[in-house]
């Protein structure tokens, strides 16, 4: 049960920021434009250009995640194109085939610590262009990465230029889903500020959903018409929230004094609290992740032991260990994390 237990199960368990839903209230009865044509979602736009110092990039606000990838990668493919990510990506292992319904494949490839390296990719674009049999296969027509990545890791500055390098000088596209983009923005080891990514990825996305708003993600293009009408491939998708201001509202609040950034840093203060706890008890931590996001290797009788207690999500099996993660959030409270620390 749910309400006996400990929940550190995700970070999209509670609802919204108490300032959204203040804002959503106190604007509610107001008659607004729809479709993201309203005062508020502008105003938001106009706040995360400035965050990026990206003054012209396109922005569209879509509803969750795997809407973002879908409709993100099926409109910047040509159809006999497939999209780069590692084994482990989201649109890998945790999207249902949603990239591969839109006609595309999804070209695994494999992860350094939830990573794809510049070395990958590269390999990947080397052995393509040599095979003699390459009009037989898919050509691969983009580059998806995450940050954090599904380990709760995080590229690093030189890691993104030089995939951004081999992405230009291939000519193909690099996008980056910030679905925990918060995670990373609030994490002292971050070196990637929104400016960064702006500069060196040609689209990405500002993670709402997991970040404190009730739904949303924010679609950057740094570049205007990187996709001549984008916004009408989104209604065409069914995509396009008819109530835009539901979502400029929250991006808007979102971006006022930094709560986005320190939502993301509470959280990462409330997992070094955990980690520090685990690491003392001598629990194994499965990933060196310095984000939300934390990885326990577990046997038998410690994931009993736990499970009583706490709830987690699981991960994977390895052998006799159950990998197990923990995940704090914006809206994680001190005494959770204390009563967590003394089940440990």
């Amino acid at each position: 049960d749910m309400g006996e237990r400990l929940s550190f199960a995700s970070d999209y368990m509670e609802g919204a920021h108490a300032e959204i839903l203040r804002r959503l209230t106190e604007t509610n009865l107001e008659q607004a434009a729809g479709y993201g044509c309203d005062p508020y979602t502008e105003a938001a736009r106009e706040k995360i250009r400035a965050a990026c110092c990206a003054p012209h990039a396109e922005i569209h606000f879509l509803v969750g995640g795997t809407q973002v990838n879908r409709i993100v990668i099926s409109t910047l493919l040509r159809p006999y194109e497939g999209v780069i990510a590692a084994d482990t990506g989201h649109i890998t292992v945790h999207e249902a085939g949603a990239i591969e319904a839109g006609g595309h494949k999804v070209l695994a490839l494999p992860h350094t610590d939830g990573k794809l390296t510049a070395h990958a990719i590269e390999g990947c674009l080397r052995s393509y262009r040599a095979d003699t049999n390459r009009d037989h296969m898919v050509c691969p027509g983009m580059v998806y990465l995450s940050h954090p990545t599904e380990y709760g890791t995080l590229y690093t500055m030189n890691e993104l230029e030089a995939i951004s390098a081999i992405c230009r000088a291939n000519n193909i596209p690099l996008f980056l889903d910030g679905a925990r983009l918060a995670y990373a923005l609030g994490c002292s080891a971050n070196e990637l500020t929104l400016a960064a990514v702006a500069r060196l990825t040609d689209v990405f996305y500002i993670g709402g959903t997991k970040c404190g708003a009730l739904l949303g993600e924010a679609v950057v293009f740094p570049k205007p018409n990187t996709v001549p009408h984008f916004f009408t491939i989104v209604k065409q998708n069914g995509a396009l929230l008819a109530k835009g201001r539901v979502l400029g509202i929250q991006f808007d609040t979102l971006f006022t004094d930094m709560l986005y950034e320190r939502g993301g840093k509470h959280a990462i203060a409330m997992a070094d609290r955990i980690r520090a706890a685990l690491t003392e008890k001598g629990y194994r931590l499965a990933a060196d992740s310095p984000t939300n996001q934390i990885f326990l290797e577990l046997n038998e009788a410690q994931l009993a032991h736990l499970s009583e207690h706490i709830v987690m999500g699981f991960w994977e099996k390895q052998g006799d260990v159950t990998v197990m993660r923990i995940a704090t959030s914006w809206a994680t409270r001190e005494e959770d994390v204390e009563r967590l620390i003394a089940v440990l």
